[in-house]
């Protein structure tokens, strides 16, 4: 790992760019500068790739793997599936680069997707699958 010092201009870009509470500023590196550019199997050029994709190259999830949120107090369960390209694809056919922004979509609230999203198949969150993603590539 290499450390780099950058200006305040540009760490505003980095913060206005990021999921509060998710992203590192290297995470916002990778997608504004990776993301677009970057070709998988199965991903649509057009739109780039979605934020689960590093989680289905490391062989954690898989295309069509179902994500689940359930709110008790409202009794209210949200569904959404994987894409291909590792976007998060609601029910109703929006899809959403990053589990949060899908998530906001589906409660109308501003909610974590990676700590709330469960991936069915493994009963994890994806924030869990996220450190295990690290984990592997250390």
């Amino acid at each position: 790992m290499r450390k780099i010092e950058i200006d305040d201009e540009v760490f505003a870009y980095l913060q206005r760019h990021s999921e509060p509470l998710v992203d590192t500023p290297n995470d916002v590196l990778r997608r504004e500068l990776l993301g677009e550019g970057k070709s998988s199997g199965g991903a649509d050029p057009k739109r780039g790739l979605g934020g689960l994709m590093f989680l289905l190259e490391a062989g954690l999830i898989a295309p069509d793997d179902r994500l689940m949120h359930h709110q008790p107090r409202r009794q209210r369960t949200h569904e959404a599936k994987v894409t291909a390209d590792g976007w998060v694809e609601l029910p109703d056919g929006r899809a959403f680069a990053q589990p949060s922004p899908a998530l906001k979509a589906q409660t109308g609230s501003d909610i974590n997707g990676w700590g709330q999203y469960t991936h069915v198949d493994t009963g994890k969150t994806l924030h869990e699958l996220r450190v295990d993603a690290r984990a592997k590539q250390s």
